[in-house]
């Protein structure tokens, strides 16, 4: 082979370094890439495996944030539901409660305002640590980081275990529309967030339903909605048509589900059984996309990651989390307010090892985005 050529070989089988991949499309992968442009970081790409927001876009059709938006921005205060500093999905979509589809719209929108290096249907197959960077191995081919920053979030990775014969439900991600749910009785398995909202549209189309928890998530007494159920899920339990249509289960953890020839029958642990024509719709939450990388990271006793003061794996370094998987402590990050206040402590992270000032980061402080002290944390109402 000549010189020539073996420069040209060389030169086509040579991976491009970048700084950082940021991998997820979603609220905070877009999050966090706006505070990576901000940290005057720019050798970066954000991969995900649909679209921008497709996760949202997932959601059922009658499904609405239980987080209220409002154009507060004018007053020093950001949207509970925004992600970026200066902009606002309630001036954008005028819509107080927006829909799946709608907020993946808004997550559009704002990573084009901010010219993201997104790079939509792009499935990443493994992330390994090589050396000092980072391998990441996608369906249409390799890239090498620097930092990568885990951003996938969870809707596409339900819980879908628990109990004997769970794979015999329905999990309430995959519904397209509660209307279109065929039968009149329904049976629902987990009374947290997803559980009430599937209960409230199946009553609101004239569906009887019997919404069982191990708990009793809307009786218990927290102000921290990572707890308990929202405000809005609460409001809307008292509708006079829920109350009527919807049997409440609390304290009645479910034992097994099995196949009948006319429908399912569902076993609580008293002993109880229950019988509904129609699959019964799990409830039950996410695993959460970081079990896809678990190896990358050590393991709490809870099983979600370890993560150092930066929101970094404790086990490989250079590897950062974001998103409603971060804990701290008892400190829980699940919803876009709680954990966009992470996303400057990470790209100041990355900075620093970049060896840029970051100074810009800084304005996240004023509008309560760039939460460092985490002492802060976990003080309750005292009415």
């Amino acid at each position: 082979m000549s010189e020539s050529a073996m420069t040209q070989s060389k030169a086509a089988t040579t991976v491009e370094l970048l700084d950082v991949v940021v991998i997820g499309g979603g609220a905070a992968g877009v999050g966090v890439s706006v505070a990576l442009r901000h940290a005057g970081i720019e050798n970066f790409v954000v991969l995900d495996r649909g679209t921008v927001g497709s996760s949202f876009a997932s959601w059922p059709a009658e499904t609405r944030f239980i987080t209220p938006s409002f154009p507060t921005n004018s007053i020093g205060m950001l949207d509970l539901n925004s992600i970026a500093i200066g902009v606002s999905p309630a001036f954008s979509l005028e819509v107080e409660h927006p829909t799946g589809e709608e907020y993946a719209s808004h997550l559009r929108g704002v990573a084009q305002f901010f010219e993201l290096p997104v790079r939509e249907q792009t499935d990443v197959l493994r992330v390994t640590k090589v050396g000092d960077h980072f391998r990441v191995d996608t369906a249409e081919g390799t890239l090498q980081a620097k930092h990568v920053i885990w951003a996938a979030g969870e809707f596409h990775y339900p819980r879908l275990n628990g109990f004997q014969g769970s794979e015999l439900c329905r999990h309430t991600a995959t519904v397209g529309s509660y209307e279109e749910l065929e039968g009149d009785e329904f049976i629902v398995i987990g009374g947290y967030e997803s559980g009430v909202d599937a209960a409230y549209h199946l009553a609101c189309h004239d569906k009887a339903v019997k919404l069982f928890d191990k708990g009793s998530p809307w009786q218990d007494e927290s102000s921290d909605p990572s707890i308990v159920l929202s405000t809005y899920s609460l409001e809307r339990m008292r509708e006079e048509w829920f109350e009527e249509q919807v049997e409440l289960f609390p304290n009645t953890p479910i034992a097994s589900v099995s196949q009948i020839d006319d429908g399912y029958e569902v076993k609580a642990l008293d002993g109880r059984w229950f019988r509904t024509s129609t699959p019964p719709l799990l409830a039950g939450g996410f695993e959460g996309s970081h079990k896809l990388v678990a190896n990358l990271f050590e393991q709490r006793d809870d099983g979600f990651p370890v993560l150092s003061e930066h929101d970094e794996s404790t086990s490989t370094s250079g590897l950062f989390l974001c998103g409603p998987a971060v804990r701290h402590e008892n400190h829980v990050f699940c919803f876009i307010y709680k954990y966009r206040q992470r996303f400057a402590v990470v790209a100041k992270a990355i900075a620093t090892s970049l060896g840029l000032p970051a100074e810009e980061l800084e304005n996240y402080r004023k509008w309560g985005m760039y939460l460092d002290d985490l002492s802060c944390c976990g003080e309750e109402c005292v009415c």
